[in-house]
């Protein structure tokens, strides 16, 4: 079986219709499962079994040759917490363990990381691993996604401990459908919607730049049925082990994208900008 956490999330649960899509059934989901705002994400899914996040890592020590491969996609990703000790725990910690598992039973293992990591973009966003060292992630989310990174490089590296088959995914700005229960952490796509279709206008931040006209800040938007049949193929088809960039590699512009969303609703731009 494959065993997905973060199941029941954004893009958890668009990777378990992927593979059922694929003609995969034999699926464990992995989570916390207390979110009943989260459970449409599930309807409609088949899969194998529930077993809460809590309970993997000892669920996978005692049935780890029933299991194929494990997608570590869950993670917490709120980039406002400002509590390290909660992504220590949930984002490096259980990742650290589950990779360790992997390894030591032979386990394909393929894993989520961030663009968060690049901060601010001095050193560039090439996924490069002489790189990842450099990085100055902005907030403690993306600080435990680039712990995790670097503590990855050391086990490939000189320990050479890994799973046979391994990758780390540092996923752009994602959007899609199954984030309705994300709330102020859902994307800027899913917020530029639902402002114009209750408003019948958008408001875009000003540029704190003089070199950026207003609505020319950019960002890597990347659709989440891409992510995922991004991930099936390394399921399938085993690319290099390497810690990679998953996003659509050009980006756009907020008034770009606003301005887009207007014309997916049929409507005339109504777009006016405010101060930060």
């Amino acid at each position: 079986m494959i065993a997905v956490t973060g199941a029941a999330g954004f893009i958890g649960s668009c990777m378990v219709r992927r593979l059922n899509d694929a003609g995969y059934h034999d699926i464990l989901i992995v989570d916390d499962f207390s979110h009943p705002e989260k459970q449409r994400n599930l309807e409609g899914k088949k899969t194998w079994g529930e077993v809460h996040r809590q309970n993997f890592v000892r669920w996978l020590e005692r049935n780890h040759a029933d299991v194929e491969a494990v997608l570590h996609i869950g993670a917490r990703t709120d980039t406002t917490e400002m509590n390290t000790a909660i992504f220590d725990d949930l984002n490096v910690e259980y990742s650290k363990a589950l990779w360790v598992l992997c390894s030591g039973f032979d386990i394909p293992f393929f894993y989520a990381s961030s663009a968060a990591t690049y901060g601010l973009g001095e050193s560039g966003y090439t996924d490069d691993h002489a790189l990842i060292p450099s990085l100055k992630p902005l907030n403690p989310y993306g600080q435990s996604k680039q712990d995790f990174d670097l503590w990855v490089l050391e086990k490939t590296g000189s320990e050479n401990s890994a799973p046979p088959a391994w990758a780390g995914f540092k996923f752009f700005n994602v959007y899609g459908p199954n984030e309705y229960h994300k709330g102020r952490m859902a994307s800027v796509i899913f917020h530029t919607a639902r402002q114009i279709k209750a408003t019948g206008g958008m408001k875009l931040f000003r540029s704190h730049r003089p070199d950026f006209k207003d609505g020319e800040q950019s960002r890597d938007f990347i659709y989440v049925k891409d992510v995922v049949d991004v991930l099936l193929f390394f399921l399938e088809k085993r690319p290099p082990n390497a810690i990679y960039n998953l996003g659509t590699g050009k980006a756009r512009t907020f008034l770009d994208l606003a301005e887009s969303t207007f014309r997916a609703l049929d409507l005339e731009p109504n777009i006016s900008f405010i101060d930060t």
